[in-house]
């Protein structure tokens, strides 16, 4: 199920024929997606991850010497886990002492809008938990999600509707609305967007800030000058990420 090892053919040619358990997302995107990133990787390595409904797809696996625990990256809408600030993440993370896991999460078609995605999100909770799975089985027991924009919304659906997974910390980029159920979520979590960013993320903030004020650990930062990209701004986003992660995977079990 957890290959460690390089993809050759690349498994996610044999998705396309297997029988769909969701059916929704457009796989045939994803397997492009992997076809035009992995001859251009250098950081890390390609590593192929199965869900519990069987269907395979693409990690990026980055290993820290010395690991202060391990952290799955998360990409946004209708992208891949080498994308962008995504690429930056799983890369430089590593270089401050944390094992990365960055997971291709199912797509839609260029044309969808963001709505669209919902239907996703019991697919991509599967994604996430086997990612999760995949870092426990070597041996890492301090697990954080990372996630960017429509990947923070599938994060939090992931967390407050799998049974308390183990995952010690969540730090949410660009989160396009408000915490669903934050209720039932039971970790510290990090709500991080760009001063600059987009409408509907800032002007969600005041409720995501109220609902982390019941959250232990919690914080709110709003970084200067940032956009929803962090364009420019990439150290000041790895900064954050880094601080929060120090603190509270220090501090969990």
């Amino acid at each position: 199920m957890l290959a460690g090892k390089r993809i050759g053919a690349w498994a996610l040619s044999a998705c396309l024929c297997a029988s769909a358990v969701w059916g929704a997302a457009d796989y045939a995107r994803e397997k492009k997606w992997a076809d035009e990133i992995l001859p251009g990787i250098v950081v890390g390595e390609p590593v192929t991850l199965t869900d519990a409904g069987g269907r395979s797809f693409l990690g990026l696996y980055t290993e820290a010497r010395g690991a202060k625990g391990a952290v799955v990256v998360v990409h946004g809408m209708g992208v891949h886990p080498d994308w962008g600030l995504v690429g930056v993440l799983r890369s430089q993370l590593a270089d401050l002492g944390y094992t990365t896991l960055s997971v291709q999460m199912p797509v839609l078609a260029a044309e969808a809008k963001p709505e669209a995605y919902e239907k996703l999100f019991p697919e991509a909770a599967e994604r996430l938990a086997a990612a999760v799975a995949y870092l426990q089985a070597k041996g890492y027991r301090k697990i954080a999600l990372v996630s960017h924009s429509m990947g923070a919304r599938m994060s939090g659906y992931y967390l407050v509707n799998h049974g308390n997974p183990p995952v010690a910390a969540w730090v949410a980029i660009g989160h396009s609305g408000q915490f669903k159920e934050p209720q039932n979520l039971k970790l510290p979590v990090l709500d991080l967007y760009g001063e600059a960013d987009f409408p509907q993320v800032l002007e969600a903030a005041p409720r995501r800030a109220a609902a982390l004020e019941r959250i232990a650990g919690s914080a709110q930062v709003a970084v200067k000058g940032a956009d929803h990209f962090f364009n420019g701004q990439e150290s000041a986003l790895l900064a954050e990420v880094r601080a929060f992660l120090d603190r509270t995977l220090a501090s969990s079990r």
